[in-house]
């Protein structure tokens, strides 16, 4: 088996532009490295996650509940995984994911306020992607922690990655959610043991090159 790294954290943490600039630097090591994102959006298998966000279902996104939204990510990347890349880990491919079931837990854990039935949520759908879909945990999970406040800023200009438009989807639209996501995100990096990587220092934005020097120093130890 390869293994599977993780980077996630809440929207405009910077996990496209980490997880990058993490594989040049490890490619440098002249290891066999394999880049995936979620969702794929140029996959078929997202069509459910894109009426999602573009608003489909409902303009907000309470209007899907957790546990329903939560299947349409995680069929895609079961369907992923068996046309794409699972060979690829099966045979020792160090895999680096651009989010991952990490961001099913983050976002979708984040609709449901009463802390006993949101626990018991996180228990189901740990069940139902790694056992259920059978898909492979990760090695380790990196958390991006970039405060709402910040990370709106940087999503101002940026396209809608799941239809390529100006208008935001519902996540990215809905200044509340992000906020519940990331007070989410805080509490299930914790719960789940991921790597905390800090992206704010002092009331302003690390460099994207800071960030990854800590990211890469995480995984250097790991893979040693």
């Amino acid at each position: 088996m390869g293994i599977l790294i993780a980077i996630d954290g809440v929207d405009a943490s910077g996990k496209q532009t980490q997880t990058e600039l993490l594989k040049k630097r490890l490619e440098n090591n002249e290891l066999k490295i394999k880049s995936v994102s979620f969702p794929a959006y140029d996959n078929p298998s997202s069509t459910l996650v894109k009426m999602y966000l573009n608003g489909e279902f409902g303009d907000k996104p309470s209007d899907v509940n957790a546990y329903a939204t939560s299947t349409f990510f995680a069929a895609d990347r079961f369907a992923t995984y068996k046309t794409d890349w699972g060979k690829d880990y099966e045979n020792g491919t160090l895999i680096l994911a651009d989010r991952y079931v990490s961001s099913n837990l983050i976002h979708q854990a984040s609709k449901i306020e009463n802390q006993e039935e949101k626990d018991k949520f996180l228990t189901w759908l740990d069940d139902l992607e790694y056992n259920v879909y059978g898909l492979p945990r990760p090695n380790v999970t990196i958390f991006l922690d970039m405060p709402p406040k910040y990370g709106i800023e940087l999503m101002k200009d940026r396209a809608n990655k799941s239809n390529g438009g100006d208008k935001k989807d519902i996540h990215e639209s809905d200044i509340s959610y992000l906020q519940k996501s990331y007070d989410n995100a805080v509490y299930v990096s914790k719960r789940f043991g991921w790597k905390h990587i800090s992206c704010v220092e002092n009331g302003k934005i690390r460099s994207v090159e800071d960030i990854n020097d800590d990211i890469y120093a995480v995984i250097k130890e790991r893979l040693s």
